[in-house]
């Protein structure tokens, strides 16, 4: 019997292994693979819910937990976490020895993990690579990663061709869909009044899901923003909001005083939540009135269960959108307009009739996995560069030629 292939998922919050459960479910029961399990960030945190105890609960065995979380949202704290999750997950991968390696997205966690996993020489694969985000420092490792990586798996065509246009061999990039949507198809999300019973929230007469995130890029302080938006949300008294805590990032903590403050003076109509997990928090999309925040579950997940939302400033600038996705400014007018346009009846026909950009069959977890099996990875870490034939450009022995040389003549 041939070996089986040894493949190292990394994750490191709440949100990613929840867009990674199947796939990791889909590894697991394969005869053909042998899973690995690497945990690290917020997962181990007491501060952001310890849901390492979630996924163990869920079933799967941890291989590898690697400490890189400084208690520290500031940058310089960041970089050293960074630093101290190369260190980590260096020597996890000498432990494991796994012949290929799986990151999702575009965390500094799994920017930490790859650098490790190049210079070990260990293949990578990278899910959700080719969007743009490009109010945060995301955006950049996203990019950075798709370099570091040697097979790629895109929720979108249009996805696929940009990280191809970034030099990376066609036949290794691949259009499989949108992994988080498998768990709409596959889970059993709850009634409405299971929902609200769930929480122990009675629901209001409009009811609000919050998930807001710091940008990242941002010239302005985090709290500004935040604080506009919780003004905004004071122009509708009626309506019950469901919060959810930001990632660990940048000024994240600022966010979450200010957010932990307003639900204090609102306990009649507020709550807050660190995780809620995958069930309770698609859930949760799927039965309030409106998602409000910059959060990609206000991309991705919102216009498949046919919600409408408020995006609210750069830090998911330049994704694909859904019509049901409403643009605005992160200030207190723009958004209360926003949210108004999101309640009111000419939403309705537009979720009747809109098409989203992205998409699953319920199998892009089973796609993926089949890939990952079987693509040889004899001579897979050198790659390339590969060129597209643009018009007017010639491409001829590494050099690029414009149609115009410098004089500014054709």
């Amino acid at each position: 019997m041939d070996r089986k292939r040894k493949i190292c998922v990394v994750t490191g919050t709440r949100a990613e292994y929840g867009l990674l459960f199947w796939l990791l479910k889909e590894m697991k029961d394969d005869p053909a693979i042998e899973l690995q399990l690497a945990v690290t960030g917020m997962h181990l945190s007491p501060e952001f819910g310890l849901t390492a105890r979630t996924v163990e609960e869920d079933g799967f065995s941890i291989d590898a937990k690697v400490e890189m979380l400084l208690s520290s949202d500031t940058s310089v704290g960041i970089a050293k976490s960074i630093g101290l999750g190369v260190i980590g997950f260096a020597d996890a991968l000498e432990r494991l020895k796994p012949d290929l390696m799986v990151v999702l997205g575009d965390r500094f966690e799994t920017f930490a993990a790859a650098q490790a996993s190049m210079m070990a020489r260990i293949p990578v694969a990278h899910l959700h690579g080719g969007e743009v985000t490009e109010g945060a420092v995301d955006e950049a490792i996203r990019h950075a990663l798709t370099k570091m990586s040697h097979l790629h798996f895109a929720a979108t065509e249009t996805y696929r061709r940009r990280i191809i246009q970034m030099g990376e061999a066609p036949e290794r990039v691949f259009a499989v869909g949108t992994i988080g949507l498998d768990n709409i198809h596959r889970l059993r999300l709850l009634d409405r009044d299971e929902f609200f019973k769930a929480l122990g929230f009675s629901p209001g007469k409009n009811n609000f899901l919050v998930t807001y995130h710091p940008e990242t890029l941002s010239r302005e302080g985090v709290g500004k923003a935040a604080a506009e938006l919780l003004s905004a949300l004071d122009y509708f008294p009626e309506a019950n909001i469901i919060f959810t805590r930001p990632n660990a990032d940048h000024e994240g903590r600022e966010i979450i005083r200010l957010i932990d403050a307003y639900v204090s003076n609102n306990p009649h109509r507020a709550r807050v939540y660190t995780s809620l997990g995958q069930v309770r928090y698609l859930s949760a999309i799927k039965h309030v009135d409106v998602v409000i925040g910059n959060s990609s579950s206000g991309i991705l997940e919102a216009p498949a269960l046919a919600t409408p939302s408020v995006n609210i400033g750069n830090r998911q600038r330049g994704r694909l959108l859904a019509a049901s996705v409403i643009n605005c400014a992160a200030e207190t007018t723009a958004i209360v307009e926003a949210i108004k346009k999101a309640l009111s009846p000419q939403m309705k026909p537009i979720l009747e009739k809109m098409e989203t950009p992205y998409y699953s069959d319920g199998q892009v977890s089973v796609k993926i996995k089949e890939i990952l099996k079987k693509y040889p990875l004899d001579h897979i870490l050198v790659k390339s560069f590969y060129d597209l034939n643009m018009d007017g450009y010639t491409f001829s022995e590494g050099q690029y030629c414009c149609k115009n040389d410098i004089t500014g003549k054709d």
